[in-house]
């Protein structure tokens, strides 16, 4: 049993953290990319697109037509550029619950056709950046790391300090030496000194 979950949990952990960076990228574009060209066609189309919002029953339509074309437009392009990520995807987000709420809500008729919209997919991935974040092949990341607060670690990983006793071979005893930091108490490896 060790064996198994050494081969199939803990190694493909080892490299997935390898590839950490790959999985937000990948996102981001893939939703950027759809928003991007959404939002584009729906601003050189402002007109049908009201009328489609008129028989969806949205309330101002003529206001909220050019604002949700724009949301598309920038939010898929700050997403494609990883610049303002979790706020653009949870703004996308939103329009995505809205959009399945007023076009597609008449069309469910079990979670499987829930499921199966392309507007709930991309609210997924959308959620998902919202929570995991644009990842370090952005600008978020790279903005985060020249103006992050002072102090503050330039990754979002905790550190975990290795809190196993040891044996000092000075003194002959085991034990835990207190430290203190910034973000509180910290226990290392008293090494006899």
């Amino acid at each position: 049993m060790k064996f198994l979950v050494h081969r199939l949990i803990e190694w493909p952990s080892r490299v997935a953290r390898h590839l950490s960076w790959l999985a937000p990228l990948f996102a981001r574009i893939t939703v950027g990319w759809v928003f991007l060209w959404s939002g584009w066609g729906k601003l050189n189309h402002l007109p049908q697109v009201t009328e489609n919002f008129i028989g969806w029953s949205i309330p101002l339509p003529h206001i909220l037509t050019p604002f949700v074309s724009g949301v598309e437009f920038f939010g898929g392009l700050s997403l494609l550029l990883g610049l303002l990520s979790r706020i653009s995807a949870g703004a996308l987000g939103v329009t995505m619950i809205v959009a399945i709420r007023a076009a597609k809500w008449g069309d469910v008729d079990s979670l499987e056709t829930l499921l199966g919209f392309d507007e709930f997919e991309y609210l997924a991935l959308l959620l998902w950046l919202a929570i995991a974040g644009p990842g370090a092949v952005s600008m978020d990341h790279l903005l985060q790391r020249w103006y992050g607060r002072p102090g503050a670690p330039a990754s979002a990983t905790p550190v975990v300090a290795d809190t196993r006793p040891v044996v000092s071979p000075q003194a002959g005893r085991v034990g835990l030496a207190r430290h203190k930091s910034g973000s509180g108490t910290v226990y290392s490896p008293d090494r006899g000194k």
